[in-house]
C-alpha cells in the first residue's frame, strides 16, 4: 500500500507530463510565422526606408528596406494588411540618447565617414511622401506561412 505522499508524487509526476506534452503540441503549433517578403522600388530603382504592415486587430510590423530594395516582414498578421513604404524612422517614437563612444559634436572622431556602410550612401531612393500615409491604397492580404509581394511605387 503506498503512502499518501507517493500518491501525491504520482499525481504530481503525471501532472507534470500532461503539461509538457501540451506545451510541446502547442509550441509546435505557435511555430508558423507568417513571412512575407519582396522587393521596393520606384521607377525600377530600389527604395530607401522602412515597409510597415498593419493588420487585423491593429497588429503593427516593419523592416528597413535594405539597399538593395528588399524587405523581411516577421510575423505579419493573417489577412489584409495595409502598407507603408516610408523614410526610416518616420511615425515612431523619439528616443533622446545618448551619442556613443567617439562622436563628439554629432561627428564621429578619428573616422572617415566615405568608409563607412558603402561610402555613407544609400543606393535607394526617397520614397513619394504619400505613402507614409496610412490610407495611400497599398494593401495586401497575408494567407500564411512564406510569401513574396513586390511593392512597385509610382512619382
Amino acid at each position: 500500500m503506498k503512502s499518501h505522499f507517493g500518491r501525491s508524487l504520482s499525481r504530481l509526476g503525471c501532472s507534470f507530463l500532461l503539461f509538457a506534452l501540451v506545451a510541446v503540441v502547442g509550441c509546435a503549433e505557435g511555430g508558423k510565422k507568417n513571412v512575407v517578403s519582396g522587393k521596393v522600388t520606384l521607377n525600377s530603382q530600389p527604395v530607401d526606408g522602412e515597409v510597415v504592415f498593419t493588420g487585423p486587430g491593429n497588429k503593427v510590423v516593419s523592416s528597413p528596406i535594405t539597399p538593395e530594395g528588399t524587405y523581411t516582414i516577421m510575423d505579419a498578421a493573417a489577412g489584409e494588411n495595409t502598407i507603408q513604404v516610408r523614410k526610416m524612422g518616420l511615425g515612431g517614437p523619439v528616443v533622446k540618447q545618448q551619442p556613443p563612444p567617439g562622436v563628439k559634436d554629432g561627428k564621429m572622431q578619428g573616422v572617415d565617414p566615405s568608409t563607412m556602410l558603402g561610402g555613407g550612401k544609400s543606393k535607394g531612393v526617397e520614397p513619394p511622401a504619400k505613402y507614409a500615409a496610412p490610407t495611400n491604397g497599398l494593401k495586401y492580404t497575408v494567407k500564411g506561412g512564406k510569401e513574396t509581394f513586390n511593392i512597385e511605387l509610382t512619382p
